[in-house]
């Protein structure tokens, strides 16, 4: 009676790959190997060579670098110019002798270097006692209808992008038509030691300003617009 054959032993997968990760040497002078070795075609149906397959690899990474470095570059082109604008814009608030100046010159510079629809400077009554003439738009008194639906509208925040209603477009943006629809905006309370009002950015688009939207940009020209409010408040 014969002997059943003995199972046959295959090589675990793994383990021959661990052994030749240890043994980088091994297709040394047996490279008639590596040019039979096959292996799946990454996108077609069938079998290429290892050393297509390793060109096929090497071609789709140096795709991939070179994707990522035409974002990089794309963020830094991006980056530049958002800085030249708001460096030019900076500059155009600092050349404004009044603060109705102040306003228009930031209205001016939102519209044509970020193209801004909307704006509005609410500043509290105070801030206008020594004035000749009441401000001018976009520059505002801060009255109590309108303090409190921009504190509505900040919910206990600094800064915050929200929906803006037809009816608070048409208290907030008096000097501006307001959209049949709900728009979106951009609002900063602005503050350098005590309360100097709000800074509205405004745009009929609902989705300009989005809730989830990071406001540090409008925080940081609040910041500024804060200082010089101050500096051009009139003495007596």
């Amino acid at each position: 009676m014969s002997q059943a054959p003995e199972p046959r032993k295959t090589l675990d997968p793994d383990q021959v790959a661990f052994w030749l990760a240890r043994h980088p040497d091994f297709f040394v002078g047996r490279e008639g190997l590596l040019q039979q070795l096959q292996v799946p075609h990454p996108h077609i149906d069938g079998a290429v060579s290892l050393l297509e397959r390793l060109v096929i690899d090497l071609r789709q990474r140096a795709e991939t670098a070179e994707g990522r470095l035409e974002h990089l570059l794309e963020t830094a082109r991006h980056n530049e110019a958002q800085y030249r604008r708001l460096r030019e814009t900076l500059l155009a608030l600092v050349e404004a002798d009044t603060r109705d100046a102040l306003a228009q010159a930031l209205a001016t510079q939102l519209s044509e270097r970020f193209n801004t629809p909307a704006m509005a400077l609410w500043c509290p009554a105070t801030l206008s006692d020594d004035e000749p003439s009441l401000p001018q738009p976009p520059r505002h008194v801060l009255d109590q209808h309108a303090s409190a639906r921009l504190a509505a509208l900040l919910d206990g925040r600094t800064s915050r992008c929200a929906k803006l209603s037809v009816s608070d477009w048409k208290c907030l943006l008096p000097h501006i038509k307001a959209p049949r629809k709900a728009g979106s905006c951009a609002i900063s309370r602005l503050s350098a030691g005590e309360p100097l009002g709000y800074l509205l950015i405004a745009s009929p688009d609902a989705d300009q300003y989005r809730a989830s939207m990071d406001t540090l940009f409008t925080e940081y020209l609040g910041d500024i617009v804060a200082r010089l409010l101050i500096r051009l408040a009139p003495h007596e």
